[in-house]
């Protein structure tokens, strides 16, 4: 059954009876207390579990939850300026879906290579959350920006049957018994030709470079935006830019600044 409460919605709920299911993120007790630190890809919720809250049994099986245990969990919201998230949950009832052993990632540090092999569950910790929910951000504001200026978005091929720029960095491969072909460095040249038909276009997808880095300059596939336009010229190019660069800063000033807290930016450099 779909949760019909996440914790990014609690404002609405104080002094109110919920049910949550999440993953447990942390946990620490002190006697007769547990404290549960729930995550449900929303935000992160603090349940204190008092041993007269809950029946003998409840509060036990709350000490066996593994990190990233999965559970279900009931209390009243309450407004907590010093709890993660500002709100607390005092809970009357606690399930376990699903117990985790040996969780690889634990709150101590990792090196990179390490995280790297355990891509898929790093994903769950707050700053790849934090990047994820950024990046998500970037994405919209990047669409929203072209679809207010009129753009036409105009998807390109990946596999492609030649190259746009230099064939040396391209990743080639057989294509059936046709010849080669190619994964796609741009959607450059299908931009210009939809620009002659739409005057406004835009293509956004991921790209590849056939260049072994490990930098973040040479990345051998990413996403690109390209956009193209009839009977601009280079004035009306990099205003075009600027106002895109500026409507994504400030979209993701606006709408994710805790996650850009998170990560440490030092955001006075980017506020108007």
């Amino acid at each position: 059954m779909k949760p019909e409460v996440y914790i990014s919605d609690l404002a609405s709920y104080v002094g109110q009876v919920v049910t949550l299911r999440g993953w447990l993120y942390n946990k620490r007790s002190s006697g007769k207390v547990k404290f549960l630190i729930l995550r449900d890809g929303s935000g992160y919720l603090q349940c204190v579990v008092f041993k007269g809250n809950v029946s003998e049994d409840k509060f036990s099986l709350a000490e066996t939850f593994g990190q990233e245990a999965s559970f279900e969990v009931t209390g009243k919201i309450k407004v907590e300026p010093r709890a993660v998230g500002g709100y607390e949950m005092d809970v009357t009832d606690v399930n376990l879906i699903s117990n985790s052993v040996d969780f690889p990632i634990t709150p101590k540090e990792h090196g990179i290579e390490f995280l790297i092999d355990n891509r898929h569950l790093w994903l769950r910790s707050k700053r790849q959350v934090a990047i994820m929910k950024i990046r998500h951000r970037i994405v919209k504001a990047i669409r929203d920006f072209f679809d207010q200026k009129g753009f036409v978005l105009f998807d390109p091929p990946i596999i492609t049957p030649n190259a746009c720029e230099g064939t040396s960095t391209l990743f080639e491969f057989d294509y059936f018994d046709l010849g080669k072909a190619y994964l796609t460095q741009s959607g450059q040249l299908y931009a210009e030709a939809g620009a002659m038909a739409f005057g406004k276009v835009y293509t956004f997808g991921p790209t590849f470079r056939a260049e072994k880095s490990k930098t973040r300059r040479h990345l051998t596939e990413f996403w690109m935006v390209e956009p193209e336009m009839a009977f601009y010229n280079l004035d009306d190019d990099m205003d075009l830019a600027e106002e895109f660069l500026e409507y994504i800063v400030q979209s993701v000033l606006n709408d994710k600044k805790e996650e850009l807290i998170v990560l440490e930016r030092d955001l006075t450099k980017l506020e108007c």
